[in-house]
C-alpha cells in the first residue's frame, strides 16, 4: 500500500430520496454542517472548497448560508462522476501542498422522471435526442442486453443485484428506498427497457454529502479514525468505448473508461483488487453493477454468473458490493452520488455501519462512479 498523503476527517449527509421542504443547495449546507461538527471544525477552518451540483444551482453560492470566509471555492460538473472528481480534485489540492484542509461538496434535486439529456450542449444537435437515442433508459438496456448475450449473464442474476441492495438498504436510514424487494416482484415488475424492469433502474433524486479532507499527517488532530486516501483517479473514454452519447458504434469495442481508471488506481495505491475488503460501483442499473465488477478488475467478463449467484457479492460475503443499497436503492442526485459512496466506505473502515457492518475488520475499501459522455472515478481507502 502507497504511503497515504492525504486523509478524511469529517464525513455528512442528507437522507437521500424527496425533501420538498428543503432545496438541493440546502441539503448541500445540511450535509456540510455534519462534516465539519464530525471533524470538530468550523466553516471558517475550512481553507478551500471543490463541490458540484447538476440540476441545483452552483455550489460556490452555498457560501452565503455558510459564511462568507474568503475560501477558494471551486464549482465542479462532469455528470454522474461529479462528486467523485470534487474528491479527486481535492485530494490533488492537499497532495501538491497548497492547502491542509479542505472538503469536497456534492448534491442535487431532481425532477421527476428518467433523466432527460440535453444533446445540444453535448454538440450532437437535437437530432439524436429526437431519435431516442439520448433516453438514458433505452441505452442502458441496449448495453446490458448485449453483455448477457455475450457473457451468459441470466435475468435472475439481474434480479438479484436489485433485491440485494434493497434488502442491504432496510439498515440504512438515509436511503430512499429501504423495503426489501423480492427477485420474482423484481422479475415480474413492469418492463421498462428490455431486459431492465422498473425495480432494476435507480431513479433521479435529491441528497447531499460533504467530506471534510486534511494532509494524512495532520489528521489525528481532527479525529481517533481517520480514513487514508491511497489513491483517486479520473479518467475519460477512449475510441470504441459504448457510451450513451455515442452517436455510432465502433467496429471493435473498445474498454470503457472504467478499465483504465480502476488500473491506474490499483498502481497508484500499490495493491491488487485481491486486496479489497468492500466496494461501492457505480450501479445506475442493475447491469450496471454486473458490467463494473469485471471493468473494476475484480472478476472476468462472465463470472459475475456465478459470483453473484453464490452470494459474494453479499455484505457476508467475499466481496462485499454496494452495502448502503448503491444507487438503486438510494437514487441518483448527481453531484452527490460518487460521495456518497466514499462516505459509506468511511463508515465500513471505522466499523461504524450498524447492522451492515462488513464482517472480519474491514481494511481496504474501493468506490467507482461512472457517467455520461464517458467519465469514471474511482478511490482506495484505508485504515
Amino acid at each position: 500500500m502507497s504511503k497515504p498523503e492525504v486523509a478524511i476527517v469529517g464525513i455528512g449527509i442528507h437522507p437521500f430520496g424527496r425533501t420538498p421542504e428543503r432545496s438541493g443547495q440546502e441539503q448541500g449546507v445540511y450535509a456540510v454542517r455534519k462534516a465539519l461538527k464530525d471533524a470538530g471544525v468550523e466553516w471558517p477552518d475550512v481553507q478551500f472548497a471543490f463541490g458540484g451540483s447538476q440540476a441545483a444551482g452552483a455550489a460556490d453560492t452555498m457560501v452565503s448560508k455558510l459564511g462568507l470566509t474568503g475560501l477558494q471555492f471551486i464549482n465542479v460538473a462532469n455528470g454522474c462522476a461529479t462528486g467523485g472528481s470534487a474528491l479527486f480534485s481535492a485530494y490533488n489540492t492537499i497532495a501538491s501542498g497548497a492547502f491542509d484542509l479542505g472538503i469536497a461538496i456534492g448534491y442535487d434535486k431532481h425532477e421527476r422522471g428518467a433523466f432527460r439529456v440535453n444533446t445540444r450542449s453535448s454538440g450532437l444537435g437535437d437530432w439524436y435526442g429526437k431519435q431516442g437515442l439520448a433516453l438514458t433508459t433505452q441505452f442502458f438496456g441496449m448495453k446490458i442486453n448485449r453483455y448477457m448475450e455475450n457473457y451468459g449473464i441470466s435475468h435472475n442474476t439481474l434480479a438479484k443485484v436489485s433485491a440485494k441492495a434493497f434488502r442491504n438498504a432496510e439498515h440504512n436510514p438515509n436511503a430512499w428506498r429501504r423495503q426489501p424487494i423480492s427477485e420474482e416482484q423484481i422479475l415480474e415488475s413492469d418492463m421498462l427497457s428490455y431486459p431492465l424492469t422498473k425495480f432494476m433502474f435507480c431513479s433521479p433524486a435529491e441528497g447531499g454529502v460533504a467530506l471534510i479532507l486534511a494532509r494524512a499527517d495532520q489528521a489525528h488532530k481532527y479525529t481517533d479514525t481517520p480514513v487514508y486516501l491511497n489513491a483517486a483517479v479520473v479518467r475519460s473514454r477512449r475510441w470504441g468505448s459504448f457510451e450513451v452519447m455515442a452517436p455510432s458504434l465502433a467496429l471493435e469495442d473498445g474498454d470503457g473508461p472504467t478499465v483504465d481508471t480502476s488500473k491506474a488506481a490499483f498502481e497508484m495505491a500499490g495493491i491488487e483488487p485481491t486486496d479489497v475488503d468492500v466496494a461501492q460501483l457505480q450501479d445506475t442499473e442493475a447491469g450496471a453493477e454486473i458490467m463494473h465488477m469485471a471493468e473494476n478488475g475484480f472478476c472476468d467478463h462472465g463470472e459475475q454468473e456465478r459470483i453473484i449467484q453464490q452470494g459474494e457479492t453479499e455484505i457476508g460475503g467475499r466481496l462485499p458490493v454496494n452495502t448502503d443499497g448503491g444507487c438503486l436503492a438510494n437514487g441518483e442526485p448527481v453531484g452527490a452520488s460518487g460521495l456518497r459512496q466514499v462516505y459509506e466506505n468511511v463508515l465500513q473502515l471505522r466499523g461504524a455501519a450498524g447492522k451492515r457492518q462488513v464482517p472480519n475488520d474491514p481494511q481496504v475499501a474501493y468506490t467507482h462512479v461512472y457517467g455520461a459522455p464517458g467519465i469514471s472515478g474511482v478511490t482506495i481507502l484505508s485504515r
